[in-house]
């Protein structure tokens, strides 16, 4: 790394914020470029990120429900050869996201960092904002392309259609409506909901983050009894947003953030939804519970002893029987 680059500020960590009401708020992201099919702007941001194979190098951790959601979209597009990745350890420490030896994590094979904090100052040297994951990162232009995950999704699942056998269309015209009210409740109550549970600094947002998330819960229940997912017979991007969050849900946030009324396990049309979305092919290599619960039960705040609980079991191969419901064409055909 060169001197201008370590002289620059550290940024800070992901350090949690919260609102006068004691409630976490997450700051938004900082990069929001977008890379396209031909290199024209996309929704927000500046132009010149055309699609390539080989250009693009995505950041995450496999801890990380948002990141997840990259790491998803990469495996259903089969973009693996197209976009590269590397993963960050389980645990932050002092500077943030580390790159180092253990199981399932990778370097930084493209600008040969230790920490991704260095990776943002090579992209902008005088940052000082939060250093988060996913990161999509141009190899072309040496800056980061965007840091918000949902960005990252629509790009993975449209921008290099070019390069992939996958046709499928996770966001399809027909349905995008009911995709983004379904995803703006589901962030809003459960994807953020259980950090703002878990974060909450006063008894009051503790418990209004607690209520919205078993309302979301026992409302996708009920919607999941009569059709096999989100939006109706399709799979779509809104399933795989919010597969990260249940698959955590029982390891991670029922326990550590004291979102307890339920577990997962509890409500059989969304455990057996979890376990069908599980058994897709290719997304179980992006869930690594070993990782995710080092991740959070190691984070020092909210668990300052760093025991990790060696539960619970979650039978995530058993056989789900969504096969009941009809499904469109995307349904796995491995259903069972």
């Amino acid at each position: 790394m060169s001197d201008a680059y370590r002289a620059a500020p550290t940024p800070l960590r992901d350090d949690h914020v919260t609102d006068a009401g004691g409630a976490f708020v997450r700051p938004p992201s900082r990069f929001r470029n977008w890379v396209t099919a031909d290199g024209r702007p996309g929704p927000q941001g500046q132009g010149g990120f055309r699609a390539e194979p080989g250009r693009y190098h995505l950041y995450a951790a496999l801890i990380c429900p948002w990141a997840q959601r990259t790491l998803i979209l990469r495996q259903l597009k089969q973009l693996q050869d197209v976009v590269s990745v590397s993963i960050v350890l389980p645990q932050r420490g002092p500077q943030g996201w580390e790159f180092g030896a253990m199981r399932g994590c990778s370097p930084d094979v493209v600008n040969g960092e230790r920490y991704l904090r260095d990776v943002y100052l090579r992209a902008e040297p005088h940052y000082d904002g939060r250093v988060t994951v996913p990161v999509l990162w141009d190899r072309e232009r040496a800056t980061i392309v965007n840091n918000e995950s949902a960005d990252i999704v629509r790009m993975l699942n449209s921008a290099f259609d070019a390069y992939t056998p996958v046709a499928t269309d996770f966001y399809p015209p027909a349905l995008r409506a009911g995709i983004d009210a379904v995803n703006d409740m589901v962030y809003e109550q459960l994807n953020n909901g259980v950090y703002r549970a878990g974060l909450a600094r006063s008894q009051t947002a503790y418990e209004h983050a607690y209520d919205a998330v078993f309302s979301a819960l026992d409302g996708l229940e009920a919607r999941l009894a009569s059709q096999r997912y989100l939006v109706g017979t399709t799979i779509t991007e809104a399933d795989w947003r919010l597969f990260p969050t249940l698959v955590r849900f029982d390891a991670v946030y029922h326990t550590l953030f004291k979102c307890n009324a339920r577990r997962l396990v509890d409500y059989p049309n969304l455990w057996a939804y979890t376990r069908e979305l599980y058994q897709w092919p290719g997304i179980a290599a992006t869930v690594d519970l070993e990782h995710i619960k080092l991740g959070y039960w190691r984070s020092g705040e909210r668990n300052p002893n760093g025991i990790v609980p060696k539960g619970p079991e979650l039978d995530l191969c058993r056989a789900h029987g969504r096969d009941r419901l009809p499904a469109g064409d995307t349904a796995d055909p491995r259903s069972s």
